[in-house]
């Protein structure tokens, strides 16, 4: 039976992701409601990023004093609340202003759950952040879906989106309701406060390094996949769209059947062998003069780096330090990446072309299967294993089995 604590934090991601995907699937009609162009939208949608970069080096502070609990119920719930201030913007300036502010409701929530999940994945000695974030993307699917049938049936966005935040922002705190209490367990002593303001350094910069490239990835995944197969391979609209479906789909059921594996092979293989199937995937990329090449090559870069994330949110919150603090150092450096990617691989592509784009990408996953050994802290329940041992998986599994 899963347990209230694992129900509890589930309904939290799948809420976090609700509120994404309901804003995302009214984005088309919130720019025509405003009468604002693609160029001008974009710059303002770009603020979501600054508003989570902004508040990520805080975000450890303020989960610590409002307590873990208490602090993902509140903080959820002001996430969902502040979807309703794009639907209430009257023009570019005040969407501008409404996206920094739902973006910084982002970032310091995104740490919340986070760490709350680290605490229920210890607590219960198994992994379980690759379902929970699988549980994201399930929740942003049915958001963009219940979306997509209020725009069908021409549901002004403003109605849609207010009503969606009112009912998700009641719904948060009730689901909350089933986390740990704060202490529960633990010692009695409590930790030290974190600083109020701090950026990663240490392990917890690289794992952030690693979150970043994967980060990168999947960015430029979703925006150029489909201007990849286009201008490179020549496909029609409908077969370049498809390419990010492949993408997504190998992502998400990864995502949701990440735990299994962890729990098979350790964090430490897993990511090394998703980051080598990666960066054999943007290989058939770079080198697909046809989608039937380029399609598997999607699909393999969804699923080597699916878990990464996951994982090195769970990996920082076993490094000594408070849990939130550094969980909010790795989503720093991580967040970066919705700033960097888009130009970054625009920049290239004008300067040399999208496939030189695509080896950046190539050589970045590749770089996850390089740094896996970071990973070794995300174990849960498993025997500490030797730094730098590349064998010390397996000897792990064999010690459990014998």
């Amino acid at each position: 039976m899963i347990s209230r604590e694992r129900l509890a934090i589930s309904g939290l991601f799948a809420v976090h992701g609700a509120v994404t995907g309901s804003l995302a699937s009214r984005i088309p009609a919130l720019a025509g409601g405003l009468h604002i162009s693609p160029g001008p939208l974009g710059l303002a949608l770009l603020m979501q990023a600054v508003g989570g970069l902004l508040t990520m080096p805080f975000a450890g502070r303020l989960v610590y004093r409002l307590g873990g609990r208490r602090g993902a119920r509140l903080l959820v719930m002001a996430w969902c609340a502040a979807l309703a201030l794009p639907a209430a913007a009257p023009g570019l300036a005040a969407l501008s202003v409404a996206f920094l502010l739902f973006g910084m409701a982002a970032g310091v929530s995104d740490v919340a759950i986070n760490a709350q999940g680290a605490r229920v994945e210890e607590r219960l000695g198994k992994s379980i952040m690759s379902s929970l974030h699988g549980l994201w993307s399930l929740g942003s699917f049915l958001g963009a879906g219940i979306g997509a049938v209020m725009a069908g049936v021409q549901l002004d966005y403003r109605t849609h989106l207010l009503v969606t935040a009112a009912v998700l922002a009641l719904l948060a705190p009730v689901l909350g309701g089933g986390l740990p209490a704060d202490g529960a367990g633990e010692s009695a002593v409590k930790a030290p406060a974190p600083p109020r303001f701090s950026l990663p350094t240490g392990v917890v910069l690289l794992l952030g390094l690693l979150a970043f490239c994967s980060a990168f990835a999947e960015g430029s995944a979703v925006n150029w996949s489909a201007i990849y197969l286009d201008k490179v391979t020549g496909a029609s609209d409908a077969v370049a769209a498809a390419g990010y479906t492949m993408f997504a789909c190998t992502m998400s059921v990864m995502r949701l059947s990440g735990d299994l594996v962890v729990g098979r092979f350790g964090p430490v293989r897993t990511v090394r062998v998703g980051g080598t199937v990666s960066a054999c995937g943007g290989a058939l990329i770079v080198f697909a003069d046809s989608p039937v090449l380029a399609y598997p090559g999607f699909a393999m870069l969804g699923l080597g780096i699916a878990v990464v994330v996951p994982l090195a949110f769970s990996a920082a919150s076993r490094t000594g330090q408070n849990p939130g603090q550094a969980i909010a150092g790795v989503a720093t450096v991580s967040y970066g990446s919705s700033l960097a990617a888009p130009a970054i691989v625009g920049g290239i592509a004008d300067a040399v072309n999208l496939q030189a784009a695509f080896v950046l990408i190539t050589l970045l996953v590749a770089c996850i299967a390089v740094g896996a050994g970071l990973m070794r802290t995300a174990a849960v329940g498993r025997a500490e294993q030797p730094a730098g041992d590349l064998g010390a998986d397996l000897d792990v599994q064999a010690a459990e089995k014998a």
